[in-house]
Formats: structure tokens, sequence, C-alpha cells
């Protein structure tokens, strides 16, 4: 195998297939980037929970594979000049790398063995812009489950029907729902990990390029630009999130994202990080009173909001209300209330692009 490319090209391929690259396994293949260099040059991490294949333009001068440790090699282009990079297999696997006045000889393994990304038996097909999908998973994520006892929990269920799709994360505290539309009129739904969806959000664009997502029985497949992720699905029926979300409210409020922010963070100021009390919320008239109280102090302060409905005291994790809030890009939302003790619902105005649900704690 002989081939050179441009560095900056290379290294972009290298962090993107290292994210599927197991860093201490027990068999050292599956510590290492595939390398083939055929009719163009392509680059392979697999952790079988997820892979991922890139393509590079190269010129390819000889044909074949080898599988290079993906620590050491990452290494190695990350600190080589920008410049045009030459790489060679030699005999008994010694690879050779040369870019400028740099030069290395490191070892490599045979390509025989290599899990290789498996074919995704096509059974429903959509296409998004990535920067709707990055949009979704970022609106999301935060809401997944890390408790591996409900293991359907720790990812996001992605389903598709009546020309929306949309990205549901839930994890016994607080839910979360994201929306977009797609052209195709096409029903599916499944549950990818999450720790597999925050690495396809690292690696998504904030463009308008489409993202080519095909399901089968057991895995999801995501290809963009020079790109191909395999991912596992989860195994189980998703929780019918949808009867969880009250339909009936109390009190309804429509307020400013930044203001409401600010002041939730303000009021988290006199707390611990192991030690969460909750931040509570009195809303009057047209103004919440947002306070808190803990063995290191107390905080008050008020905004405005435009109320309708009875007036309601309530309190929540200060985090669970951040988190929900900080994914918001809306200048207001609106904000219903069940009860004093039931679930409160953040949601856009006039849309259903998103839908956020917080339990809370009682005061």
């Amino acid at each position: 195998m002989n081939f050179s490319c441009n560095k900056q090209d290379l290294m972009e391929a290298i962090n993107t297939v290292q994210k599927a690259v197991m860093t201490k396994a027990t068999i050292p293949i599956l510590e290492g980037i595939y390398i083939e260099a055929g009719q163009n040059l392509k680059l392979v991490g697999n952790c079988f929970d997820m892979g991922i294949e890139c393509s590079v333009d190269a010129d390819i001068k000889e044909t074949g594979s080898i599988v290079l440790n993906s620590r050491i090699f990452g290494e190695i282009v990350r600190r080589l000049p920008d410049s045009e990079v030459y790489i060679q297999v030699k005999d008994n696997f010694i690879v050779v790398i040369e870019c400028d006045n740099s030069y290395y000889e490191i070892k490599g393994l045979s390509s025989e063995g290599f899990p290789m990304l498996p074919e995704v038996e096509e059974e429903s097909r959509i296409t998004v812009q990535q920067s709707a999908l990055r949009d979704m998973i970022r609106k999301t994520i935060y809401a997944i489950s890390i408790d591996e006892k409900i293991k359907i929990l720790t990812g996001s269920l992605i389903e598709v029907r009546d020309g929306d799709i949309t990205m549901v994360s839930l994890d016994g505290f607080r839910l979360a729902v994201a929306k977009t539309v797609v052209q195709e009129n096409v029903s599916f739904s499944a549950v990818i990990p999450g720790k597999n969806l925050g690495e396809i959000y690292k690696i998504l664009d904030q463009t308008e390029d489409k993202v080519k997502i095909t399901l089968s029985a057991n895995q999801a497949l995501f290809e963009f630009d020079n790109c191909r992720i395999v991912s596992k699905v989860l195994d189980g029926e998703y929780m019918n999130y949808r009867s969880f979300i009250p339909e009936q409210f109390e009190t309804k409020i429509e307020v400013n994202v930044k203001e409401i922010t600010r002041s939730i963070e303000r009021a988290s100021l006199i707390m611990s990080d192991d030690n969460r009390y909750p931040v509570k919320l009195i809303v009057e008239d047209d103004r919440m009173l947002i306070t808190s109280s803990t063995k290191y102090g107390i905080s008050k302060e008020q905004i405005d909001v435009e109320s309708d409905g009875n007036n309601i005291t309530i309190g929540f994790n200060p985090k669970y209300l951040l988190d929900s809030f900080k994914v918001i890009d809306d200048e207001k939302v609106e904000v219903f209330f069940s009860s004093s003790v039931g679930p409160c619902v953040i949601r856009p105005i006039n849309s259903d692009k998103f839908t956020f649900m917080i339990l809370p704690v009682r005061i």
C-alpha cells in the first residue's frame, strides 16, 4: 500500500473514526484504525456498538490495507507539519509515514480479521438536514437516563410518522421531545444508544446538507458527506411518552428564556454540587419570584412574565430547569404548570418543534 494525502483531511478522518475505536480491548486489532487504499482512501473504526467509516481524497499509488494503533497513528499525524503526508506499507507490516522533514516507522497489524461495518438491510429510509438532526440531538440528549437497569432509557427514541421525525429522551425526572419535518411518507421507530448519538452530534455540521438515515431490524445507518456511521439499536419497546405529558393545566406563563435562565443560575450560586436544594418559583399575577434557601444563605429575584390562570408556588431541581432552558434558542417560551405537585411543560410559542417536561420536588 502506498498513498499520499493532505494532512488536514487525514486528521479530520482520524478524529472522526477514533470515536468508534475501543481504547482498551483484549484484542489489539480492536484498538486500531483500519486503513484501505483502493479506489479511494478509507478509514474505519469499529467497537461493535458503533462503527464509523470515512473516505479521504488521496493519490493512491499502490492498493492495500493495514491496521494501525489508533492512539499512536493519531498522535503522529496530529503533530505533522501542515503539508502532504506520504504513507507506505513495507514488509512485515512496517508502515512508513513521511511529511516534509518528519519520518516515522511504526508497526502495523494485518487487516485480516478486522470487523468491518456490517451491511444494513434497508427497511425504512429518510433524509433530514444535518443541522436539524444535530439540533434534535442537542435538545434531547441531556434527558437520557444513565441507569443501566432500564436499558431502553439509556437511548433516545427516533420516531418517524405523518411526515415528522421526532426524537425523545426520558430519564424518570424529565422528558425531552424535539421534532422536525421530513419529506418521506414512511413510519418507523428505533432507540439509538445515547453514547452513540453523542458522538454523531460531534461529527454533524451545522449545515443544510442532508443526512440519510436507514433502519434495519437491529441497526441504524447514518450517511452524510464522506462518512458512514452504523449504530446498534437497543432492544425493547420504548415507553408511551405521550401519556406522561399532562393535557390540563392550572397556570400558564410566557417568559423570556435568557431572563429565567440567568435568574435560576444566580439562585444556584448558594448551592453546592453535592447538595442540590430546590429552586422555588412563585407565580403571582404577571410576576415570578425565583428564590432558594440553603445552609449557605438565601436568594431572591423577581422577573416579569405574562401569566394566565391561578397563582402557583412550585419547586424544582435547578439543574433540570437549566438543562432544558439552555438548549432553547427562542426568545420566549410558554411554561405550563399542571399543579403545585405536578409536572411543568415547556413549549415554544405557536409551535410544537420541542416539548420539555420536568417533575417538581416537594418544598
